[in-house]
């Protein structure tokens, strides 16, 4: 097992769990990041850690204690408004909850930290994947300098270049826009808002809009004005997206006859060094799966892309990457493990891509505030306040 030579494409939870984990067992692994550093962009906002996914990695990683000096158990909180700014459910008692909050960049840091600086490739942007005669697959990079793998697997996100060697499916939109926004160093500069977004989780919805809130590390608000417009909005919208000014009044002119509370949200986002952007959502289509082809493989959203409602983007990937590896490192047929985990795979995320897709699609109609209502009653076992 250990002469295996694993490429990885992408360095985000999947591809560095899967380097992790392949790294602890002895196997030769290489990741590729088209990147120039680590630290070269924000990783966005908080990722929930499920038990039973991200969680379950991270311990096979062997980085349950690390985990825990950066996981945030006490933010675990769930408010729902409607547009009024009125509260119609609190879900404050976070002390059984074990689905602690994580920073984005803090989870990617601590991965980084446990592999040795060479197995991380940065600034190598992907030009081409193919099969040599020997079976082995050749990658090749903007520096026109390439390496060949017995296994690759795209670990590249939503717009996956690896995809292309198993798969034709691309991403569809959904016909929800979301945009970044953020308030940074709340609890002194905004208090009243960060009392608001509270301890971990919010939603305000009317009209199929929403704006949520989250609470991120150090203080800082990860906020999203979020609505259903067409997939080329930006480009037709006739914003200037380098005025910050402009897109807030422009989304605020979207939110009219809300809550002014909620607005100011929007207002307060923003700031020195806070980009605001566009996030359209995708999803591949529910149950996508390939016919397996020796020497390549996906995991996370370049094999299973769906909306971030339902929190199990980040986690399903870091599960695809422990089972993965661990089915390399147990099985002498390594061509058979991936196989067998491919088919894992897609039986655990197809539940997981429908649900968040009917549940992106009822939240963004007439009925979303009902509808959130009664899902969180049934997940929480919390009743709403009215």
């Amino acid at each position: 097992m250990q002469k295996l030579k694993v490429g990885i494409v992408g360095a985000g939870p999947g591809g560095l769990t899967l380097a992790r984990i392949l790294h602890l067992h002895g196997v030769s692994v290489t990741v590729f990041e088209r990147e120039q550093f680590s630290s070269v962009r924000p990783q966005g906002g908080s990722l929930d850690m499920h038990a039973d996914t991200g969680q379950l990695a991270i311990q096979y990683a062997g980085l349950t204690t690390e985990f825990k000096h950066i996981a945030r158990y006490e933010d675990q909180e769930g408010r729902i408004y409607d547009k009024h700014g009125k509260l119609h459910f609190l879900d404050a008692d976070t002390s059984a909850k074990d689905r602690p909050e994580v920073d984005r960049g803090h989870l990617r840091q601590m991965l980084l930290d446990s592999l040795p600086p060479e197995v991380i490739q940065w600034d190598h942007e992907l030009t081409a994947a193919i099969e040599r005669q020997d079976g082995k697959f050749e990658l090749t990079f903007k520096d026109e300098k390439s390496h060949s793998f017995d296994l690759i697997v795209g670990a590249d996100g939503a717009w996956s270049r690896i995809r292309s060697l198993v798969s034709d499916a691309r991403p569809i939109y959904s016909g929800v826009m979301f945009v970044e926004l953020g308030i940074d160093d709340a609890d002194r500069r905004y208090p009243e808002l960060a009392q608001l977004v509270g301890r971990g989780l919010m939603f305000a919805l009317g009209d199929s809009k929403t704006i949520m809130g989250h609470r991120d590390a150090n203080a800082h608000l990860g906020i999203y004005a979020a609505m259903r417009v067409p997939e080329d909005w930006v480009q037709t919208s006739g914003l200037d997206w380098s005025s910050n000014e402009a897109v807030k009044a422009s989304l605020k002119a979207h939110f009219s006859g809300w809550s002014q509370d909620l607005l100011q949200l929007i207002q307060r986002s923003g700031g020195s060094g806070e980009r605001i952007a566009p996030r359209p959502i995708y999803a591949l289509p529910i149950g996508h799966r390939w016919n397996h082809r020796s020497g390549v493989t996906l995991i996370g959203d370049a094999a299973h892309l769906m909306s971030p409602f339902g929190g199990d983007g980040a986690n399903l990937a870091m599960r695809d990457a422990a089972d993965l590896a661990l089915a390399l490192v147990e099985d002498e047929d390594w061509r058979a493990a991936v196989q067998r985990s491919e088919t894992d795979m897609f039986a655990r995320a197809e539940p997981a891509a429908e649900g968040a897709w009917s549940a992106i699609q009822d939240t963004f109609s007439e009925n979303g505030l009902a509808h959130t209502l009664q899902v969180m009653e049934e997940q929480t076992g919390v009743a709403r306040l009215s």
